[in-house]
């Protein structure tokens, strides 16, 4: 709690740093979440590491959009701003993120991510930069 009584939101960078660490823990201890049922998707990890580098690729992906340092170039274009990019791209991270053993969490944080962006869409929320975050 912040001394003004708020409470602060987490950070939205946790979901893609978990995902980049889950999917570098990938490389080196594969699997698969559903290898309980079947081993047919062990391909997808071993012995070329399909799986991890597309998560590791998401992961990089979600830190820009989520932390845009002034320098990567888009700290205020219309795609950083935009939710109905975030409501199409962040299932497709989750689906990537689930099939990996190491990464349930980001999946889980991304999919209520997106349920919590459409609530805040389908109520009239258009972006999602406060004007004042980049005037300093």
């Amino acid at each position: 709690m912040q001394q003004d009584g708020t409470i602060r939101s987490p950070n939205r960078t946790d979901r893609a740093a978990d995902q980049v660490a889950a999917a570098l823990e990938g490389f080196f201890w594969p699997k698969i979440f559903w290898d309980f049922l079947t081993k047919n998707f062990d391909g997808a990890v071993k012995p070329v590491p399909i799986l991890q580098t597309i998560n590791l690729i998401f992961g990089i992906l979600s830190l820009l959009w989520e932390w845009p340092i002034k320098y990567w170039g888009f700290p205020n274009s219309s795609l950083r701003k935009s939710m109905e990019a975030r409501i199409v791209l962040y299932p497709m991270f989750a689906v990537a993120a689930v099939m990996m053993y190491q990464a349930t969490n980001p999946a889980l944080y991304y999919m209520i991510g997106v349920g919590i962006y459409f609530w805040a869409f389908s109520e009239g929320e258009v972006s999602l930069i406060d004007r004042n975050e980049f005037s300093h």
